[in-house]
């Protein structure tokens, strides 16, 4: 496993564990990755609808050669102050932001004075920027924004708004992790672990579905091509989660490999060495920061679901052409999604909770109403249009 990039380091190169390549945490390099890799495939897929006529270009007023407004200096302001509070912060504790950059970036510990200097500084300059571009009279010039144009802003929403319904729905996931939010909100809401993937799609759809339309962009179709992003989005994610053995692994798996499973023994039932979380027993002969390997094995589930979910994907990539039906393309996106999340949740560790006397996780109750969801949508869909 590959806590951080050091450990990756380590086993390109040979080089010691625990350096400067910490910083790098392998989770969110892949997190990153995943967003980017969704908005790759959006921006192909609003090109694609845009030659379909699906999505309009629009035009955009914007008033230049005009002095700094307040809100662009404090906006600016603000920039500076937090790169500031955080960043000196950081390099004063910096064998902390070495062993977990994260919790330490999204503490809400910083130097204050480091970012009042900076903060000042930002605003400066950003006064200093539009003074070299004022005109003796400001003008209104008219832009045309073609709607790919937008998967960047798009992106960003979908990213802040989806970390923060994730950290929200982690919270309310149990009895326990809400205990732990009551007893330490600040460092429960701030730390870098503790995410669900649920609660991201759910309120990253919410909140998406909102800024297209505020865009002037038509959400039935928006919904049809962002399907294959979240699909892909999703895959490598996953890999994050394998890769730096962040805890979402499956239950205990101490059954021998059945001849039918052709892929490696590693892929049947791992022991996930070096994790992220440090859980499990030594490893005998290392003095690294994570030497930590579970005993017994584990359903090395976030490695399947990336599997499974890039076949899916594969299959909404094909299936983008063949659903004509504005919508049918999301409605059987959330038909697979909750499949595949459904039955992953039977071999995966996680919180359960009664509900008319039927014991779930969280994720089973909310993949069976995306089930539920997507089938009603696409059979309305179906009935109206008589086609898919």
């Amino acid at each position: 496993m590959y806590p951080d990039f050091s450990y990756f380091m380590h086993d390109l190169f040979g080089t010691e564990p625990d350096n400067i390549f910490s910083i790098i945490q392998t989770f969110g390099l892949l997190l990153a990755l995943a967003f980017l890799g969704s908005a790759y495939v959006l921006y192909l897929e609003m090109k694609r609808r845009e030659v379909l006529g699906q999505f309009k270009a629009t035009k955009v007023k914007r008033e230049i050669g005009k002095p700094a407004t307040v809100s662009e200096l404090l906006t600016n302001g603000l920039i500076g102050f937090v790169l500031g509070y955080k960043g000196v912060f950081a390099y004063q504790n910096w064998d902390a932001f070495l062993h977990d950059a994260s919790a330490v970036i999204l503490s809400p510990y910083g130097h204050a004075g480091g970012g009042l200097i900076l903060g000042i500084g930002f605003a400066v300059w950003a006064w200093w920027q539009a003074e070299r571009k004022k005109l003796p009279k400001p003008k209104v010039v008219v832009e045309k924004i073609r709607p790919h144009q937008r998967v960047g802003e798009i992106t960003i929403v979908a990213a802040v708004s989806g970390i923060v319904g994730a950290k929200l729905f982690a919270i309310f996931e149990s009895a326990d992790t809400i205990r732990a939010f009551l007893a330490d909100p600040v460092n429960t809401l701030f730390s870098g672990s503790g995410l669900a993937i649920y609660g991201g799609l759910i309120v990253a759809f919410a909140t998406v579905y909102w800024y297209v339309r505020k865009l002037g962009l038509k959400p039935i179709h928006m919904m049809d091509a962002v399907a294959p992003a979240l699909m892909i989005g999703y895959a490598i994610g996953r890999l994050g989660c394998h890769f730096s053995g962040d805890g979402d692994w499956g239950i205990v798996n101490e059954l021998a490999k059945p001849s039918w499973f052709f892929l490696p023994e590693w892929m049947w039932a791992y022991d996930y060495p070096h994790n992220v979380l440090n859980q499990g027993v030594p490893i005998e002969g290392c003095d690294f920061r994570y030497c930590r390997r579970l005993d017994p094995p584990v359903y090395p589930t976030p490695i399947w679901e990336s599997i499974i979910c890039t076949g899916l994907f594969l299959i909404l990539w094909f299936l983008r052409k063949k659903l004509t039906v504005p919508g049918m393309l999301f409605a059987v996106y959330l038909v697979m999604n909750g499949v595949e999340r459904f039955f992953i949740e039977k071999i995966r560790v996680n919180e359960t909770f009664v509900l008319m006397g039927i014991e779930m996780t969280q994720a089973e109750l909310i993949s069976f109403l995306t089930i539920l969801t997507g089938l009603i949508f696409g059979g309305y869909l179906y009935k109206k249009h008589g086609k898919f």
